[in-house]
């Protein structure tokens, strides 16, 4: 593992214990160079489907690409960092479980939007306003009366 301070490949684990419910492992390291910390995840590389864009490419499954979009729609929101992980971690392991060659991107975009209707409904609402890039008012507020309409009937 090379040291993100000085580039040197020589450290030594101090510590390993699993995390995220027990699919990662994360090690606490120490460069031999520079005597510097830093911590690495190391978790199984999943066979992952294809996404196939709006425009017809197709480009590999990143879930940096998700945690980028939920950290934006979480921003100055009460959401742990771990809760988002964890969200990607399901909608990952929905993925492998499915078997599929290939998803379309907004079969992907509809799993995130459910999983965070429940998470947070302050950072759904924003993440739903980019993903399905409201024209108007009016489907912006037609998507909070459906929210609103939804947490009624759960009560």
């Amino acid at each position: 593992m090379k040291c993100p301070f000085c580039g040197c490949v020589d450290n030594r684990v101090i510590d390993s214990r699993l995390s995220q419910g027990d699919e990662v492992t994360r090690r606490r390291r120490e460069c031999e160079a520079c005597s510097r910390r830093f911590t690495t995840y190391e978790r199984i590389e999943l066979v992952l489907p294809m996404v196939v864009k709006k425009d017809a490419r197709r480009e590999p499954f990143d879930r940096m690409k998700i945690m980028a979009g939920l950290r934006r729609a979480c921003e100055k929101r009460p959401v742990p960092t771990e809760d988002l992980e964890r969200l990607v971690d399901r909608i990952e392991r929905d993925l492998v479980e499915s078997g599929d060659k290939e998803i379309y991107a907004s079969a992907i975009g509809e799993k995130v939007m459910a999983e965070l209707k429940d998470l947070d409904q302050v950072a759904y609402v924003r993440f739903a306003s980019v993903y399905r890039s409201f024209r108007d008012i009016h489907e912006f507020m037609a998507e909070l009366s459906q929210l609103l309409t939804s947490q009624q009937g759960s009560r």
